[in-house]
């Protein structure tokens, strides 16, 4: 038995619920797909199987499975190759549409974030930091510095940095900093990005293990409260060839763009 008749036996095999209360076919398929990858049995950057297989295994039709299929590349979780196949996405993508965690956006995905805390300190705020959290010179702010993990291989860096009378102990955030916002009813509930392409100093290069002068996407994002109070001022470094930022493009009717 070959690989692709592996993967058709022991993930799409199985009948599929019919009955009216069930999910419709196309979602039942895509969760199969979403548990193969988390689980393992579909490893990130490997082939699925061809349509016409999926859908003769499952008792379906090709407009059932194509649908499936479509939905998970539009999300970013597969990519499709022209005259190649389908395969299990290997790069990151985060929409720009949610202001959602890293680690909420990675585990949408089922990937494994994870966290190495290169500095958790308490002073004065920086000239930048002033700026844009709306803080005079004798402010303070507690900054989050850590490299950022996907699958425990290195896929950014980040640093936050939160006003002090918002939370003044560096130590309280053990993994998520959106979990502990939220806890304090101090979660963004809009933000601000701009990102720009620059050039990888040393020391990031070696936190991230790519050569120096490596282009990366350089991202800052200030959070703000309803009432547009500013809560949160991170700034990230992320490896160009890993990482993919979309966002959908509405038209002024609120229709999407389907093409450009």
């Amino acid at each position: 038995m070959d690989k692709t008749d592996s993967l058709i036996h022991s993930i799409f095999d199985a009948p599929v619920e019919s009955s009216r209360v069930a999910k419709p076919l196309y979602l039942q398929l895509q969760q199969r797909i979403r548990d193969a990858i988390h689980n393992g049995q579909l490893q990130y950057g490997e082939a699925i199987p061809p349509e016409r297989e999926i859908a003769s295994s499952m008792k379906v039709s090709r407009v059932t499975v194509r649908r499936a299929i479509d939905d998970l590349v539009t999300e970013g979780l597969l990519v499709q190759r022209q005259g190649v196949g389908t395969f299990v996405s290997d790069r990151v993508e985060q929409p720009l549409n949610f202001l959602k965690s890293f680690s909420e956006v990675m585990r949408d995905r089922g990937r494994n974030p994870g966290s190495k805390w290169l500095d958790r300190s308490l002073g004065l705020a920086s000239a930048e930091e002033q700026r844009a959290l709306k803080l005079g010179p004798d402010d303070e702010v507690v900054r989050f510095h850590r490299l950022r993990t996907v699958d425990d291989q290195p896929m950014g860096l980040e640093m936050a940095a939160i006003p002090r009378r918002f939370l003044d102990n560096p130590f309280a955030i053990k993994d998520s900093l959106y979990q502990v916002m939220s806890e304090l009813g101090l979660r963004p509930v809009k933000a601000l990005q701009r990102l720009r392409a620059i050039s990888i100093d040393e020391t990031r290069a070696a936190h991230l293990g790519i050569p120096v002068n490596s282009a990366v996407l350089y991202i800052e994002r200030l959070g703000l409260l309803a009432d547009d109070t500013p809560v949160e001022f991170t700034r990230s470094w992320f490896p160009g060839d890993a990482y993919d930022f979309v966002a959908e493009i509405r038209n002024p009717d609120g229709v999407p763009v389907e093409s450009i």
